[in-house]
């Protein structure tokens, strides 16, 4: 006999458990089928185990999508302070980072915790079975029957909320594009997102800087971002890079301003302030000594800054505010924090996301094709998308 449901919600990260909470919360039976071996895995090891689990400065802005206006309306209904105010309802203490981010001051799992404890707390029944394998998915006039190994589940409601497949080592994948093509859904084409970038050709000698690090403000596509940039022993990572990553496409540049504070002229200035000193000498005292270095050789002005003409150190200043790297490729989905693309967005409602062809089927979280900045951004949109699909289960 198969067991019956309100709703039956597949995947147990982020989205799918605070959907499964908001709906259990409204009276709602769910069941919750997570592949895993338990569930909240991303957000276990997010943060460094302690969860960026939201941006107090989030807002439409802050995402890519194919629709840039989508996410505009469950932004709009569940926002960063909603969230924090469940946080600090469980008595989860929090600090806030640079540029808006927010973590717990203890443990991640404290947030996986708390979400378990609003599924078992509502008048509906919140019933979450891990290990379970997904056999077939199927619909009919009554709703939607899915066989796993333990047993067949029905509910007239199903939401799709098993991710992208950005970290496959933890078991992502891409289902949720798959089922989705069953039932006639469009697919934005995927793509790692949040993501080292990877070098080659004559860039190939700034893997020497491997483990070297500088502020600096990156930019792909129109796209800025002031942070720090990261050398690895294939190309380039930290914040900076992996914030212009997702803007970024095969074949384009990515320009890195390396002193992104440098007054304009700055070594014009410098020629008339320190005539006898040279251009390494001015790049140690701002940048890490190795990649200083590495610089210097690079722009090839040995002489003592009184004996450089002064095309020559403009040509100097420009490149070093324009610095340009030519990624060969990214470093993929094992290493990508999230998935760029996915389920369309113009199949699904924005108030509800529920599919507008296909009633009592939704898609909520990294799904769907929507995708944060670095910072928090991502749990956001799991939270915001998974409480407009939990309004109408």
């Amino acid at each position: 006999m198969a067991e019956t449901f309100d709703a039956i919600i597949l995947g147990g990260g982020a989205a799918g458990l605070f959907c499964a909470a908001v709906a259990v919360q409204r009276g709602r039976n769910v069941l919750v089928l997570e592949k895993g071996e338990r569930v909240g895995a991303k957000i276990l090891i997010s943060g460094g185990g302690r969860c960026n689990f939201t941006n107090i400065g989030a807002g439409p802005g802050n995402y890519l999508s194919a629709n840039p206006h989508f996410c505009k309306s469950a932004l709009s209904r569940y926002t960063p302070r909603d969230f924090l105010d469940l946080v600090e309802r469980h008595g989860i203490a929090w600090h806030e980072k640079t540029l808006g981010q927010l973590f717990c001051d203890g443990s991640a799992k404290q947030i996986v915790e708390m979400l378990l404890a609003e599924c078992a707390a509502g008048p509906g029944l919140g019933d979450i079975r891990c290990h379970q394998h997904i056999a077939s998915v199927g619909r009919d006039e009554a709703g939607f029957t899915v066989t796993t190994q333990d047993g067949v589940f029905t509910a007239p409601r199903l939401v799709i909320a098993t991710g992208g497949p950005s970290i496959p080592k933890m078991g992502a994948s891409d289902f949720a594009y798959r089922l989705a093509r069953q039932f006639g859904l469009k697919v934005v084409e995927p793509r790692p997102a949040l993501v080292p970038l990877t070098l080659g050709g004559e860039e190939v000698l700034f893997r020497e800087l491997s483990g070297v690090a500088a502020p600096v403000e990156a930019r792909a596509n129109k796209a800025a971002f002031r942070e720090a940039a990261l050398f690895t022993h294939r190309g380039l990572s930290g914040p900076a890079i992996l914030q212009v990553s997702s803007y970024w496409k095969p074949g384009d540049p990515v320009e890195v301003n390396l002193l992104p504070d440098a007054a304009p002229d700055w070594l014009l200035a410098a020629k008339r302030a320190r005539p006898s000193a040279t251009l390494r000498t001015l790049l140690r005292e701002e940048l890490p000594q190795r990649l200083a270095d590495v610089l210097a050789d690079q722009l090839g002005i040995g002489t003592d800054l009184g004996n450089a003409p002064d095309k020559a150190l403009r040509a100097a200043q420009e490149r070093l505010a324009r610095w340009r790297f030519h990624p060969n490729g990214t470093e993929g989905y094992a290493k990508a924090e999230v998935t760029a693309g996915g389920i369309s967005t113009a199949e699904l409602s924005s108030q509800t996301m529920e599919a507008r062809r296909v009633p009592g089927l939704f898609a909520i979280g990294e799904a769907v094709d929507v995708t944060g900045w670095l910072g928090g951004y991502n749990f956001q949109w799991a939270w915001a998308s998974g409480f407009a699909a939990a309004q109408a289960l």
